[in-house]
């Protein structure tokens, strides 16, 4: 049997955004900053499928479709100026949940503290997989505490048929205005950017996503993975996790009735092994919950290395007697 790629000790919880780890959605920044009502924005869009098709029975790619209506009130001069350095900017004025950004580094300093967790060099990476705008969380302050950010990225200055020959006068920047999409990422592709981390190609690029790697092989084991999401647009995630001993945990916002009996309905269905408030404090069922899970997973770990190495080797030749 071949030698493992990874040792297989890495944790890694990995994160939606909007309503899991901030109440409302990333948006609201960018509306407020240009002063438009942002009811008028998710009602157009609202719509904008139905418009989509009836042009030419086209496919509509319904989660990124906000992407495109975005490009448009950039063309139009309503978001003038857009580009990824005013996206990080804005990003730094989001708010997020309770207890956040500590509790990311309250879970490694956990691991870390615990002697038969560090002996076998256990350590705990988030992620955070989100169909919003990555430059957002890239400015926000949970930047800084996270290994490795998935979402939609914008893209200005795309050089133009022949630019091989003929050089553009500008390549694309932090300053260019948004023109294109250079990334999209939706409700079901998120399971992609699971599959990256579980294959470790995030780390090491050299390893394609869609290579064969036995799960010997594989940097992340499904099973040392916690997802984090607050509903059902999480559910290709949660299934993949589940078949495979991942942990799912569903949050709603404190005292929100109409997110509770989505996540409970979501627990109901076996969609998520349980759920909690999004306060991420250590008195928070949240905070107990995530953390045992990590524990769990740590432990198990422990015990999976220290029996390799018991049957790895044999005791002391012994007198037949």
């Amino acid at each position: 049997m071949s030698t493992p790629l990874f040792p297989q000790t890495v944790i890694a919880l990995i994160w939606d955004f909007d309503k899991t780890l901030i109440p409302g959605y990333m948006q609201e920044p960018l509306f407020e900053h240009y002063k438009l009502d942002e009811k008028q924005f998710w009602s157009e869009l609202a719509k904008l499928e139905e418009i989509y098709r009836q042009q030419g029975r086209c496919l509509v790619a319904r989660d990124s479709l906000y992407l495109n209506h975005m490009l448009s009130y950039v063309r139009a001069g309503v978001f003038k100026g857009l580009n990824n350095r005013l996206l990080q900017e804005l990003g730094a004025r989001l708010k997020f949940y309770e207890g956040l950004p500590e509790f990311f580094d309250q879970v490694r300093d956990l691991v870390r503290a615990e002697p038969a967790f560090a002996k076998h060099g256990i350590a705990v990476e988030h992620y955070v997989v989100s169909t919003g705008l990555r430059q957002m969380i890239l400015g926000s302050t949970i930047a800084k505490h996270v290994d490795g950010v998935w979402g939609c990225e914008f893209i200005g200055d795309v050089p133009k048929p022949g630019y091989l020959t003929a050089p553009p006068a500008a390549m694309p920047s932090a300053e260019s205005e948004f023109t294109d999409i250079a990334y999209a990422i939706d409700h079901t592709t998120k399971t992609r950017a699971v599959f990256e981390v579980n294959k470790g190609v995030n780390k090491f690029p050299e390893i394609d996503v869609n290579s064969t790697l036995a799960a010997e092989h594989r940097r992340v084991p499904f099973r040392n993975m916690i997802y984090i999401a607050d509903g059902p647009s999480d559910i290709s995630v949660f299934s993949m996790l589940n078949q495979y001993e991942g942990h799912t945990f569903a949050v709603f916002k404190p005292g929100n009735q109409r997110e509770f009996d989505q996540v409970y309905r979501l627990q109901q269905n076996r969609r998520v092994q349980s759920f909690g408030e999004a306060r991420y404090t250590p008195a928070s069922q949240t905070y107990l919950w995530l953390t045992t899970a990590v524990r769990e997973i740590a432990g198990r770990i422990v015990r999976d290395k220290e029996r390799t190495v018991g049957d790895g080797t044999s005791g002391p030749p012994r007198h037949l007697t």
